[in-house]
């Protein structure tokens, strides 16, 4: 029998990056594969990208290929994983079945947060997260997310969670595994399609310097004597701007109406949602997401440099 390899690929430009010590900034590609449609989800893969670049950081999007874990795609990968209609959705408990059938497949916040470590990354951009869901009290349906910020050493910078969610009971799980949730120059925690969700967050922070403290004190990444190492991820709650976002009675009407049509459950319940609001929003929905997704990039792209540069 052949031996098992860790299969985990890191392209050349990702390589070259933690050589000359700049900024690296994960990217999850479930939005490549359950997000969008074909030609658009290539499109936004690539302008994610470019945005990461414009702002001095270089860009990881991470996803598996033929049974390899892939940090960092080039075009011609990219293009693969955008047109392949059998790629999965992989959280980390598909994993090992998709490693071992050699299967391709977009990763999760949670499964990205698990790779991004492993690979040595430790910032990590999307558009929101997952999170508790409304009547998880009688279904139990909370997001793997939660459980891998509480365990993945990696920030999440994110429009807070997604508006489809109980944000309430989202916090008060992100607390109880002791996640740093943070205010980048806002006081309320964002509801991803609109700015102000009426819950406070954790703690403001208004420079993505004091970001870059945060970390280093959190992971003692310095390895100072006399400091704690604290494990876990912390999350950096981005709000939309105020040109973007979708106004918060119109998000909660059509969240109300999707939920009364659905009849899907468990990992297939958050696109049937996303696709659902882009109906009846007449699109609104996917323009507040891909507004959010690339402000989250540039966010990333400034703490990851600002990261670099101290450690």
């Amino acid at each position: 029998m052949k031996p098992t390899y860790r299969r985990l690929v890191l392209s050349p430009e990702v390589r070259q990056a933690f050589f000359d010590r700049k900024g690296v900034v994960a990217l999850e590609s479930t939005v490549i594969t359950h997000g969008l449609p074909f030609p658009d989800n290539l499109e936004i893969a690539l302008a994610l990208e470019e945005v990461v670049r414009e702002n001095g950081a270089i860009p990881a999007t991470i996803a598996v290929i033929d049974g390899l874990i892939h940090v960092g795609l080039d075009r011609t990968k990219l293009e693969q994983l955008a047109t392949d209609k059998a790629a999965k959705k992989l959280s980390r408990r598909d994993l090992p079945l998709a490693l071992s059938l050699r299967q391709t497949g977009g990763t999760t916040v949670a499964a990205t947060m698990l790779i991004a470590e492993q690979a040595g990354i430790r910032v990590f951009a999307t558009g929101g997260i997952g999170g508790v869901h409304r009547g998880a009290e009688t279904s139990f349906d909370i997001s793997a997310d939660l459980e891998e910020l509480g365990r993945s050493n990696v920030c999440v910078v994110s429009a807070g969670a997604k508006a489809v969610l109980d944000l309430p009971k989202t916090l008060e799980v992100l607390e109880t595994k002791g996640v740093p949730v943070i205010g980048y120059q806002c006081d309320e925690f964002p509801a991803f399609y609109y700015r102000d969700s009426g819950l406070v967050n954790m703690a403001r922070l208004d420079d993505v310097v004091d970001i870059a403290n945060l970390l280093i004190h959190k992971w003692n990444l310095t390895r100072w004597p006399d400091s704690m190492r604290l494990e876990g991820g912390v999350l950096i709650a981005n709000p939309i701007a105020k040109a973007d976002e979708w106004a918060r009675d119109e998000v909660e009407a059509c969240i109300t109406q999707a939920l009364s049509e659905m009849t899907l459950s468990g990992k297939d319940v958050t696109p049937y949602l996303l696709k659902r609001l882009g109906e009846l929003s007449n699109g609104q929905s996917r323009k507040s997401n891909m507004a959010l997704i690339r402000q989250n990039a540039v966010l990333g792209a400034q703490i990851a440099q600002a990261l670099a540069g101290r450690v």
